[in-house]
Order: structure tokens, then sequence, then C-alpha cells
């Protein structure tokens, strides 16, 4: 039998978070394993259970979801993959959250099927989480974030592409297709385009593109 993605649960609202892990519990291949009400609790919480995935409300008090999410990578040599929960799509906590390091984002608004959808995907994380609106915040939130890239010019003609269809996102799978190469070498190139932009995951990555100019420019 298959081990359960382990889920944690941070947001200031008790209804919230009930109904998160009502839908959540219900599925055999995830187990909500702990709660928090604020950032502090959560970063407390992860520390202590090692989940596989945080579902993270943006604002809450004492400590939001972005310096909670920035404790929780910087604390733990392992961390989970963190989705950030929020009511507003185009919401500049949304984005300082994905450069801090979330792995992406999910509306409050969601409907089970997709909530399901994005912890199994994340835990996965071989592609971006709803790539389109990625994309969105980044095109919309870049701009104000002029930063110098040093690390276009030593990507490769292949990382370059690679760069490109993560952004898209596509799965390693689809991009050796793609490209027509085997998934070891799309893996490898990725851990390369990973290591030159200085991204934690594919999320940072195609943050780090937009904002170096580099996808607006492609």
């Amino acid at each position: 039998m298959t081990t359960p993605i382990r889920v944690v649960l941070a947001d200031d609202e008790r209804m919230v978070r009930t109904a998160l892990r009502a839908i959540l519990s219900a599925e055999p291949d995830l187990e909500v394993v702990g709660e928090a009400a604020t950032g502090a609790e959560a970063v407390a919480v992860v520390r202590e259970l090692r989940p596989d995935v945080v579902l993270m409300d943006v604002r809450m008090p004492q400590v939001d979801g972005i310096r909670a999410t920035e404790r929780i990578l910087a604390d733990l040599a392992e961390p989970p993959r963190i989705v950030v929960v929020t009511t507003f799509e185009n919401d500049s906590y949304v984005y300082d959250a994905l450069r801090a390091g979330a792995a992406g984002f999910l509306l409050k608004r969601a409907d089970a099927d997709a909530l399901v959808g994005a912890v199994r995907l994340v835990a996965r994380s071989d592609t971006l989480l709803f790539p389109a609106a990625v994309r969105a915040l980044a095109t919309e939130h870049a701009r104000a974030r002029p930063a110098p890239a040093a690390w276009v010019a030593r990507l490769t003609g292949r990382e370059s592409e690679v760069l490109r269809l993560m952004a898209a996102g596509l799965t390693n799978a689809e991009i050796a297709r793609r490209m027509e190469v085997g998934a070891a070498t799309v893996k490898t190139h990725v851990a390369s385009v990973l290591a030159k932009t200085g991204a934690r995951d594919r999320t940072q990555a195609v943050i780090a593109a937009y904002e170096s100019g580099f996808l607006r420019d492609a």
C-alpha cells in the first residue's frame, strides 16, 4: 500500500481548517497530520511532524504565511512543499510567497477536486501548480522588481529551452517528449537550471526567469 501524503493545515480560521481536513481526509492517499492557527505555530508544527505538504494561509496573525514559508525552508534540510492558500489571486503577498519558496498557490474558493489535485501535484514536484496563474502573477509583479541576471548568459541552449517549457507547465516526461530526449537528460537539465538560477524548485526558477527578463524577452 502506498504511503499517504502527509499534510499540515495552517490557517487562522478554524472553519477553513475543518473544511480542508474533511476534504483531504476523505482521500485514501492523503493524511492530515496537524494544524496551525498562526504562522509561528505552523513553523513549530512542521518542525515536529515533518509533513510532505503544507497548505499555508498567506495572511495570518503574528507571523504571516510568507515569513513562515521562509522559516520552514531555511530550517529544514528536507522541507515540505508549501502551497499558499489565498482569497485573492492577483495578490502581492502571494507573489512574495512564491519568491520565498512556496511551490504554488490555491484559491480558497477552489473546489474539492482542485484542492486534492493540487496536493497530489506538488507532492510529485515535477511541474508547476497552475502555470497560467503563476505566469500572470509573475508578469504583473516582476516588472517592479528589475534584477540583474548573470545566470542567463550561463544557460546552455538546451537549458534555456527546458526553462521555457518548465514555465509553460510541462512535466519532465512532457519536456522529454517535446525535446525528443530521455527523461534522465531532462532531469539533469532541470537540476542545472535550478543551480544556475539559484532556485529551490521550478516555481522559483520561473519567477527568477520573469524577474530577469529572460521570459519576457524570449
